[in-house]
């Protein structure tokens, strides 16, 4: 059987997301067949570098052998079981491992399956804390400008992504927004921290002015990615910490896309030397095999939910798979992956290499900026005049197709073309993606 084959199939039945399906009338899915380490193999036998690690989930690569190994071992004994009166070790061992690792002072795990549920859930939390406190006044939140948090309505709710916001927004709720330190927008000769310290004017009067009605404020740290990729400097974590002390509100850190290395740091927060008030995590939780997500808080949010029965305390949130003995122990697999050899200390190499093989695009007119945060590096296009281009002109499609005609599996973000591959790619893989890359934006800068 082949693409051909399971692309009729595929197209009589599956919906797929975020995907205009009548693109497809031109653009052939591709079906892939199977994935080892960074690569990808259709029914064509055709090869592809998963450049972008299937939506930033897949940290070791795929089908690895000491995950299926963990997997396998797990789903002799124990798949899944009710986590609500129950509990299983997969589930304490990993709440264990994360409390040991994250930074100081979150000390409680709770688990959902999706990194939207994540934001949810800790949106959640922070309402009912306040509400626990007697503080009902406390209803709204702080998200920054470009932010994405997920598409369930209530992450979807604390984003600010121009075509979600404008189709569901009278489903949504309305967030304060301020003003991203993105440093891309920084005027010529200002640093990324400067950029960050004039930016965060903004959230300081945010707060000052609406602290009394402001749950939380919630952020992507360091990178926004979904947003095309925006970096800011850790100076601006720092200041906001402070000042989300200052005023008594919660702070939550969406480390879904940028936790477990991904910054150069396992999260992104200790670049700040910050702890969050709430930790969203899950993407590369499990490195790209099963769907888990978690929250870790501090002992003094816990504490406000502690109460009898009677009470009416509890915190209301549940999953049918919450804790998923299966998912944990992919998610255990991977934790070991790390202790096994220094993958912070090889990704710097591996982050070193990428930022190397497209210099070659520093002078490029098309080209207005490369930026890179540890394994993550974007590089804009702009036209002629060093605009962004329309979106309309679809430019990173162009990228996409090179992509797909030469071995690699490039997804632009509008006329952002990024690389975020898997930890276990080699130099020459970097080099043949770089390459591609550049030809794609060659070639995509070109239409007229």
């Amino acid at each position: 059987m082949n693409n051909e084959h399971w692309r009729q199939r595929d197209l009589d039945v599956l919906w797929h997301p975020c995907t205009q399906m009548k693109d497809h009338e031109e653009l052939p899915m591709i079906p892939i067949r199977s994935g080892k380490g960074v690569w990808l193999e259709d029914f064509d036998g055709n090869r592809y570098i998963d450049a972008i690690s299937s939506w930033w989930v897949n940290l070791f690569g795929h089908a690895h052998p000491h995950i299926n190994r963990r997997l396998a071992e797990q789903a002799q004994s124990l798949e899944h079981v009710i986590l609500a009166g129950l509990t299983h070790p997969a589930a304490t061992e990993l709440a264990e491992r994360l409390v040991s690792i994250t930074p100081p002072g979150l000390e409680r795990v709770f688990y959902a399956d999706s990194g939207s549920a994540a934001v949810e859930v800790a949106l959640k939390m922070s309402f009912h804390y306040w509400r626990n406190l007697g503080q009902q006044r406390r209803t709204r939140f702080v998200c920054l400008s470009g932010s994405y948090h997920g598409e369930t309505l209530g992450a979807l709710g604390v984003s600010d992504v121009g075509l979600y916001k404008q189709t569901y927004a009278p489903l949504l709720l309305e967030p304060i927004v301020v003003p991203s330190p993105d440093a891309f927008e920084r005027a010529p000769g200002m640093s990324w921290a400067e950029q960050a310290r004039e930016r965060f004017q903004a959230m300081e009067q945010t707060l000052a002015r609406h602290h009394d009605e402001i749950c939380a404020v919630i952020v992507e740290p360091l990178v926004q990615c979904a947003g095309g990729m925006r970096m800011y400097d850790p100076v601006y974590l720092e200041l906001l910490r402070q000042a989300c002390d200052r005023y008594q509100v919660h702070l939550i850190a969406d480390e879904i896309a940028v936790g477990f290395g991904r910054t150069g740091t396992l999260f992104a927060c200790e670049q700040a030397a910050i702890t969050p008030d709430f930790m969203c995590l899950s993407k590369g939780l499990t490195g790209g095999y099963l769907p888990l997500s978690a929250v870790l808080t501090n002992d003094k949010v816990y504490q406000a939910f502690y109460a009898d029965y009677s009470e009416s305390r509890a915190f209301l949130h549940s999953h049918s798979y919450t804790g998923n003995a299966l998912c944990c122990a992919a998610a255990l697999a991977v934790l070991e992956l790390f202790e096994q050899s220094d993958v912070l200390a090889e990704n710097r190499r591996r982050s070193a290499r990428m930022r190397a093989a497209v210099a070659g695009l520093e002078d490029h007119r098309n080209v207005g900026d490369i930026r890179q945060t540890g394994m993550i590096l974007a590089i804009e296009m702009v036209d002629d005049h060093g605009r962004p281009y329309p979106w309309q002109q679809r430019r990173g499609l162009a990228v996409y197709r090179h992509g797909l005609d030469h071995q690699a599996l490039l997804r632009p973000l509008g006329n952002v073309v990024y690389l975020m591959p898997p930890y276990v790619i080699e130099d020459d893989e970097i080099d043949h993606l770089a390459g591609v890359a550049m030809d794609g934006i060659d070639r995509a800068v070109a239409i007229r």
